[in-house]
């Protein structure tokens, strides 16, 4: 069975954007490092939007996912960039009960995400990649498999927090760690 691993940038503070909610990627607080983009490409090339892998030379399918799913306001961030599809070399799904089809490569769930998570998962393939936001994150938490932190050492006070929403306990088990040179901390657990 596939996992649905949550695999996301934060801060100490567990933000994994702005009060604004826009892209965070290369902020102060979100600093995008050649360490970073290093770890990444080796790691998990296909969570880079399709512009990054094409200036990197990056192209093929994904190692680890094959799948993304994301939120309305993390699938607008793309949007607001003139990326109908950032995620061409993945199957894509955005979960929103408001937004209308831009690309017909990309699904909207409108609703039944847990149900809809719990069928992607019975399928055959590769894992899912759940990029964010954090009430999308909050809803699906019961389906999260793994967690991928890629902390920052910084701390905002305010934003989007890695999970939105009201009190749920869930427990996970740390199983890697890596340390960058550039400070950022890529941790991973496990459900418990």
């Amino acid at each position: 069975m596939r996992k649905l691993v949550y695999y996301v940038a934060t801060t100490l503070d567990g933000y994994i954007a702005g009060p604004d909610g826009g892209d965070p990627s290369g902020a102060d607080c979100f600093p995008i490092t050649p360490d970073v983009i290093q770890f990444i490409v080796e790691q998990y090339p296909e969570t880079l939007p399709e512009p990054a892998r094409a200036a990197l030379g990056i192209d093929g399918p994904g190692q680890t996912f094959d799948t993304v799913l994301e939120g309305r306001a993390s699938y607008e961030v793309g949007l607001a960039a003139g990326l109908t599809d950032a995620y061409p070399h993945l199957r894509h799904l955005v979960f929103s009960t408001t937004l209308e089809s831009r690309d017909p490569a990309v699904e909207i769930v409108g609703s039944g995400a847990v149900d809809r998570v719990r069928a992607l998962k019975a399928e055959a393939g590769k894992d899912l990649w759940l990029v964010g936001g954090g009430t999308l994150a909050h809803s699906l938490l019961p389906e999260i498999d793994r967690l991928v932190l890629k902390q920052n050492r910084s701390i905002i006070g305010s934003g989007i927090p890695l999970f939105n929403g009201p009190f749920q306990s869930h427990m996970f088990r740390p199983v890697d760690e890596t340390l960058l040179e550039s400070g950022m901390r890529v941790l991973t657990y496990d459900r418990a």
